[in-house]
């Protein structure tokens, strides 16, 4: 069986599956036929299966050590990757892993990666997790999932995986087994590759038949306070990513993309990986550190010219990065187009690339809860750069207003900002906990995105602003989009974030973190008077901007605004404190997540005397009572 151009293997319409969308009447023609009798299959093992029955011998994976085109990847074939999936489900079936079992996973990108991703939900559920946080909050994601076998990468230089399960194993109560992948063997360990490669790759030892209402995976959401919120994905609900990506971005056959996103989002696993896996194309593995690896984006043209991708795909900060990297010469004529997601792509940024590789810029929306991409620029439509386009086929969206609990009390208007509703085959049925279903759905079906947008008359959607990103200056909501937009328009600008700076007067006050593009010249009094010239809202012009050498990225790569935050807080907080140490005392804040508050103030003051510690408690108490932000004081007699 070889793919041919214009066909989705995972779509029953065979040939057809493919014609142009050229008007909403073709698109509701599309969804004639329900989503259910569409899907070839409707487990993501059957899924994988039919990928690989295109041609076998064809490579499903690429692996490069080190985002290198000159060096040599290691190949895995279709035919030996569905086997791994099949051999590293039986492995987890022998650990006694059943369908409501979980196996979770702390791993870098490996080929063993997606096996493991894709085994686990043929054997039970499976929970990619960011090996990137911290050990504290390792253990209350493995919890909350209740995980009974856990996969991580071994001790090896270079990363400290290994060290936090050490430091985290005992500590969960369900876990019966730790298998190991890379690194010298550890006691008590089952070693990945000699395990999986006794087992049978020819069929499930379970005998297990999938239903598309199982539950497939746990995937946890951004935040990293308090109890995890898990996002409980269908079988279902993953299968129908694939086919709408497939639908919406599908390549000519042999495609190949180049693969620089972690498991544990959702853009990676589904929108690019089992996207990927289900048409026969090949996701080239660009490093194990993927995009994070700078030779990733140094390298990027070089890589498209070899692997002739036909979708460039990443996330906005990739984007950005890539499009100051000149081509050189570099043949990229294979690209069609670009497509980004997980935040808001700048204009100026998709319109940058967009004249670089004369190619449009394709904008994604959607969540964890949604199963990543609910929304798209239609590449047969105009292309609205700072839209993100319309629903993919079998979807929807609203724009709602909501009342004081939460519930939608009717839609917005044309051009009227409002709560963003999402609803379709993609989106979930809940949170694992169901403490935190409360306010996740404005009505039965609809997701609440937590984003604020608008629709204009003729039906795209714009992204103008994350609700929980507001800046509220004295009782003034402000969006910080649009100065972010105006600091990125500026040719030395790389990345920019505008946050709340915490104000006794005015509960916040705008601040811009600035990261200058590589030999950058262009001071910060000058970037605030192009913001001023641009930004027609007084309010939201920046009281200041600090430049930053390097952003604070998530493991994702987007800019991380909750250690901006909590920076603008610690200056404004040093800065009130300032004076009120007397000699041999020290007075030191910092600013962090916290379980209970969200975000923490911890006061430090060292060489205090017994009888001056409640004298200083009430100054802090007076310097700092007024900001929203709760505050700790700790006194360490000992400094």
């Amino acid at each position: 069986m070889t793919r041919q151009p214009g066909v989705i293997p995972l779509d029953s319409a065979g040939a057809d599956a493919l014609k142009p969308i050229l008007s909403m009447d073709d698109l509701r023609e599309i969804e004639k036929l329900p989503i259910e009798q569409r899907l070839a299959a409707h487990s993501t093992y059957e899924a994988i299966r039919l990928g690989a029955s295109i041609d076998p011998a064809a490579p499903a994976i690429e692996f490069l050590p080190n985002a290198d085109p000159d060096e040599p990847s290691q190949v895995v074939s279709y035919q030996d990757f569905f086997a791994n999936v099949t051999r590293t489900a039986n492995l987890f079936h022998e650990l006694g892993v059943g369908k409501d079992d979980v196996v979770s996973f702390l791993l870098p990108l490996l080929p063993q990666s997606f096996y493991t991703l894709f085994g686990a939900e043929a054997a039970g559920i499976a929970n990619p997790v960011n090996p990137l946080l911290e050990p504290h909050q390792l253990v209350e994601i493995l919890r909350a999932a209740n995980t009974k076998v856990l996969v991580a990468f071994g001790p090896m230089p270079g990363t400290d995986i290994w060290d936090k399960v050490a430091t985290i194993r005992d500590q969960l109560p369900a876990l019966e087994h730790v298998v190991q992948i890379g690194g010298e063997p550890q006691p008590g360990t089952v070693e990945f590759d000699t395990a999986v490669a006794r087992q049978n790759g020819d069929s499930l030892d379970s005998g297990r038949t999938i239903d598309g209402a199982d539950t497939a995976a746990f995937f946890h959401t951004g935040g990293t306070t308090g109890t995890p919120k898990l996002v409980r994905h269908s079988h279902l609900n993953q299968v129908y990513q694939a086919w709408v990506c497939n639908r919406m971005l599908a390549g000519p056959a042999a495609d190949k993309l180049l693969f620089g996103l972690p498991l544990f989002h959702v853009g990676g696993a589904l929108t690019q990986g089992i996207s990927s896996l289900t048409v026969g194309a090949c996701i080239i593995i660009l490093s194990p550190s993927g995009w994070r690896n700078p030779n990733g984006v140094r390298n990027v043209w070089r890589l498209a010219e070899k692997y002739r991708p036909s979708v460039f795909g990443a996330v906005p900060t990739v984007l950005a990065a890539a499009a100051s990297v000149p081509l050189e010469g570099a043949d990229v004529s294979s690209i069609t187009c670009s497509s980004g997601g997980g935040s808001a792509i700048p204009v100026a940024i998709g319109k940058n690339l967009g004249e670089l590789l004369q190619k449009p810029v394709l904008e994604v929306y959607g969540m964890t809860e949604t199963s990543s991409v609910h929304t798209i620029a239609y590449r047969d439509w105009p292309v609205k750069l700072g839209s993100a386009g319309h629903a993919v086929p079998y979807s929807r969206v609203r724009i709602v207003k909501l009342d004081g609990d939460g519930n939608c009390s009717g839609d917005c208007d044309v051009d009227e900002i409002g709560v963003i509703a999402m609803a379709g085959p993609g989106v979930f049925s809940g949170y694992l906990n169901d403490e935190h279903n409360a306010g996740a759905f404005v009505e039965p079906g609809w997701v609440n995105s937590g984003d604020l947008g608008r629709m204009d008359s003729e039906g795209y959607l714009w992204i103008t602003g994350r609700a929980k990103d507001l800046i509220i200056r004295g009782g003034h909501n402000i969006d910080p989009a649009g100065v972010e937009d105006v600091l990125f328009g500026h040719e030395q600008v790389a990345l920019a974030a505008v946050v709340g700076q915490p104000d006794a007067y005015a509960g916040e006050l705008p601040l811009a973190f600035v990261q200058l593009q590589a030999g950058a010249s262009v001071t910060t009094t000058e970037l605030l008077e192009v913001v001023r010239a641009k930004t027609p809202e007084r309010a939201a012009i920046p009281v200041e901007i600090l430049l930053i050498d390097d952003m604070p990225l998530t493991g994702v790569g987007k800019v991380f605004k909750p250690a901006l935050r909590w920076q603008a807080a610690q200056r404004v907080f040093t800065t009130a404190l300032d004076g009120l140490a007397e000699a041999g005392e020290t007075i030191d804040v910092t600013v962090g997540a916290h379980g209970t508050h969200g975000s923490l103030a911890t006061v430090l003051v060292k060489g205090a005397s017994d009888n001056r510690q409640d004298e200083l408690q009430q100054k802090i108490d007076d310097a700092l009572g007024a900001h929203v932000m709760n505050h700790e004081v700790v006194f360490d007699t000992a400094g």
